[in-house]
């Protein structure tokens, strides 16, 4: 340690230009890298990273051939069906159509319409009629839309004045195979290790896979650009909202930059005013906000050139960074004016070697303890908040050496000047709360107890059921599109209900099933039938099921499939399932193999047997048999899907409790075994992520005290102080966390991290504070004389530090995000309680149990 502290002490008295020069460089090398910064909104950013189900959908997305897509709302100013309307809707339709990557649309005026009239199978077969047919009867057709089990809340509004567009986009297979190799080799990696060959296969895939990503979220936002510009052309006409989930990963990349933009500029515009007032010398405005942005830059110049992205949770990264550089500056600045004060004779160096030696040992722990409350983060399952994680701990390690580099060299470099620490107005203002600590101690303690409980009962009621349209402003095109379509057009988020074919009494080898746990059709969750199908999946499994004639006979295998569903037992199991979901008031549009089973038996006019579901299969036009049989059927897999929209705006969804409603209904009702009913969807991927978020919490706060307490018994060598430490900050982060609880906030991916964050940045305060007072009382022999001394010197810094953070934290909430907004206004709460039980309640601690010995 010696020989460390005097190497600090050469380096700094003696080359204090050199150490500058140093800093320059790194910085400048690490900005050439901000060309490379990219920002990543994807859809995985709302699942669990090791979350089984995520493989499960995608191989679902793949098997069924299900692509994600995007959805226009049309509320034309002239009613839908006029010819004005109708001709607007086919101008805007032929503009779309012509946008790149879009391979098909459905809307009311290019699907199939089968009761309008109803026609016989051979007739169907023959021709397809649309809206736009000659002699299409319009009242039959809006019958059809609004009646018909494929069309009902799927096209068309109750009110009849709002229709849905749905732009088919391409499924990617090979995205699907790059992230499921991806993905796979990770999971290995973490349960059993990787061969040599294995990991360069696993980093040759994962830089493939990110650079296809990269080169397709610039595709899916040029074509949202594209689009929306289509759309601004008809604003005059009619009310026009883009929705899906590349239109939702564009415009929260937006948000993403324009939180950078606004966080950042306006905390250096603040910390410029903030070090202007209470300094009032240039000197300590220029250098405190050097040691700020070059650590921003350095850190985010690093982060571009190893391609690590920030994403909607790391977004906050900047503004927390240069909040939490700028409270270590401001300890040190501090405690330089307060020795220059107390000793204007010390030359420079001196004066600069004793601050740096003072403030070592407990800038060390302040940061360690927020980097270990950010380091919890990265038990979490979900990848943004590992990456907020592991960011912060960085960026946090760099600033601590930086600002014992940069500002003590700086120092040297310029004369030491008049004292000018005014710091009589601040001191007695901090003095007021040790005031309150000595007089009424006891009421301290009492309040605190009784905020405690107060917390405990809010924290019982906290939740993680909210709602993904809630993310966002009213006034957005996100949440005005979602709203539309959910209120209007049956939903937005999906659920799939895979059933798998009953074991055979005697079974057959077969080949292994791909998954145990399912996914979704596409992650917007507007899943619907006509999404378009591959040729391989609509042609090779329904073209022709039994050979070629309906009264051929059909392979034993395909026999036995197909007697799972394509009989009326199965069918009449689907419909009893599908029935019932359509009595739930939280489910809008359900799609299964019962919707063409109803149509065939309006065509026939009654029930079907066997052999007549086989000739209707066979004699369907690919066109119908394409969104009525593919999407719902898997004959190689012996499945049958059944896919449903869920209202998210409804009063009444849970989403852990609905899964388990149609669970049992499926098994007790209906007579499904357990092993043949799955879940898929973003409904189930993002469930699984919330429910994760108390069991996060829960871990991440035990690391943190755990990490914390350990701290504090190296530091100060006694179990009383660590506890005693400990207290004012878990009472700070239970009033948050109880807070969230009773105003019924729910706990989501941005506020989870809150409780952790309170604990690891308000325990700064207790360890600077505890520091202090330690040598105060060594010097007065009098605990309560050294708390009053402790809270005019340190606890001016404390002030200081703890008014930066609370006003950096509230800038927060001019983002555009309302998860920022949240967790900007209640990390700030939880300071402000953090700063108040520092000041009040952790002396008061202090003077009840006296842990540094009894006074002389």
């Amino acid at each position: 340690m010696k020989l460390l502290t005097s190497a600090y002490r050469t380096l700094i008295t003696q080359y204090p230009r050199w150490v500058l020069l140093c800093i320059i460089a790194l910085t400048i090398v690490a900005a050439m890298g901000l060309p490379n910064f990219k920002l990543d909104a994807s859809a995985d950013s709302l699942t669990l990273e090791s979350d089984n189900s995520l493989d499960y959908f995608r191989q679902i997305n793949k098997r069924y051939q299900s692509g994600d897509f995007l959805v226009v709302t049309y509320t034309p100013h002239q009613p839908m069906f006029s010819e004005q309307s109708l001709d607007t809707l086919q101008q805007l339709q032929g503009e779309l159509a012509e946008v790149q990557g879009v391979n098909s649309i459905n809307s009311i005026l290019t699907v199939p319409l089968l009761y309008s009239p109803m026609r016989s199978l051979a007739e169907q077969q023959e021709s397809t009629r649309t809206l736009l047919s000659p002699g299409v009867d319009m009242e039959m057709a809006k019958k059809e839309f609004l009646q018909s089990p494929i069309y009902r809340d799927t096209l068309l509004s109750p009110d009849e004045k709002t229709t849905a567009i749905q732009l088919n986009l391409e499924v990617n297979n090979r995205y699907i195979e790059m992230v499921r190799e991806r993905d796979a080799l990770r999971a290995k990696s973490k349960s059993e290790g990787l061969s040599e060959t294995e990991q360069q296969r696993l980093d040759t895939v994962s830089a493939e896979f990110l650079a296809y990503r990269t080169e397709l979220m610039a595709q899916d936002h040029q074509r949202v650009e594209t689009i929306r510009h289509i759309l601004s052309q008809y604003d005059d006409r009619a009310e026009v909202f883009l929705g899906g989930v590349s239109m939702i990963t564009a415009d929260m990349i937006d948000f993403i930059r324009s939180d950078l933009v606004v966080f950042g500029s306006a905390i250096i515009v603040f910390i410029i005013l903030m070090l202007a007032v209470i300094f009032r010398q240039t000197r300590f405005v220029v250098l405190p906000l050097a040691v700020c942005v070059m650590a921003v830059v350095t850190v985010l110049g690093l982060l571009s050139w190893v391609d690590w992205r920030l994403t909607v949770i790391s977004s906050n990264f900047v503004a927390l960074l240069l909040i939490m550089t700028l409270a270590i500056t401001i300890h040190l600045v501090v405690r330089y004016r307060e020795l220059h004060a107390r000793h204007p004779d010390w030359p420079q160096a001196e004066l600069v070697m004793a601050t740096a030696g003072q403030m070592a040992k407990p800038c060390l722990y302040t940061a360690l303890t927020t980097i270990v409350a950010f380091v919890s983060l990265v038990v979490s399952d979900i990848r943004p908040v590992i990456d907020f994680g592991w960011m912060m701990t960085i960026g946090l390690s760099y600033a601590l050496v930086l600002a014992f580099l940069l500002l003590p060299s700086a120092l040297m470099l310029l004369s030491k000047g008049e004292p000018k620490d005014k710091g009589d107005q601040s001191a007695a203002t901090t003095l007021r709360f040790s005031r309150i600590a000595e007089r009424h101690g006891a009421l301290v303690v009492i309040l605190a107890l009784l905020i405690g409980g107060i917390s405990v009962y809010g924290m019982s009621q906290l939740k993680v059921e909210n709602k993904f349209i809630d993310y966002f402003h009213k006034d957005t095109e996100i949440y005005q599109g979602m709203s539309v379509i959910d209120q209007q057009l049956g939903g937005t988020i999906s659920l799939d209900i895979v059933l798998d074919a009953p074991a055979e009494p005697e079974p057959e080898p077969a080949a292994k099933n791909e998954s145990a746990e399912p996914a979704q059709d596409d992650e917007f969750g507007f899943d619907d039938p006509f999404a378009e199908q591959s040729d391989s999946t609509a042609g090779d499994e329904f073209d022709d099921p039994f050979g070629g004639d309906p009264f051929g006979e059909q392979s034993e295998s395909q026999s036995n499939i197909e007697s799972a569903w394509f009989n009326p037992v199965g069918l009449d199991n689907v419909c009893q399932l599908h029935r019932y979901l359509e009595s739930l008031p939280e489910v809008g549009k359900v799609q299964s193999l019962c919707t063409m089973y109803q149509v065939a038996q309006d065509i026939n006019g009654g029930s079907l047997n066997n052999f007549e579901l086989g000739v209707v299969r066979n004699m369907l036009s690919d066109d119908i048999r394409s969104f009525l049989v593919a999407p719902y059927l898997s004959d190689e897999h012996g499945q049958t899907r059944l896919t449903l929209r869920v209202i998210e705006t409804s009063p009444d969804l849970q989403r852990a409790e609905l899964v388990e409603q149609i669970r049992a209904y499926a098994q007790n009702d209906v007579g499904f075994k357990p092993e043949q009913v799955h879940f898929t969807g973003m409904l189930v991927l993002y469930n699984n992520m919330l429910q994760s978020l108390f069991k996060s919490q829960i871990v991440t706060l035990g690391a943190v005290f755990l990490g914390i307490m350990l701290m504090f018994l190296i530091l100060f060598r006694s179990l009383t102080i660590a506890i005693i430490s400990l207290l004012p900050n878990l009472l700070a982060a239970g009033v948050v966390l109880g807070g969230m609880g009773l105003a019924g906030i729910p706990l989501d991916m941005m506020t989870i991290t809150i409780a952790a964050i309170t604990v690891g940045v308000g325990v700064d305060h207790a360890i600077h504070y505890l520091y202090r007072f330690r040598d105060e009382f060594s010097r007065a022999g009098n605990y309560v004389e050294a708390m009053h001394n402790s809270h005019a010197s340190i606890g001016r810094a404390m002030f200081y530090t703890a008014v930066i953070i609370i006003v950096g934290f509230l800038i927060l909430t001019l983002s555009q995000f309302i998860p920022s907004i949240y967790f900007g206004s209640l990390t700030a709460l939880a300071m402000f309680a953090a700063i108040l039980g520092s000041l009040t309640l952790l002396p008061k601690l202090v003077l009840i149990t006296k842990p540094f010995g009894k006074e002389p």
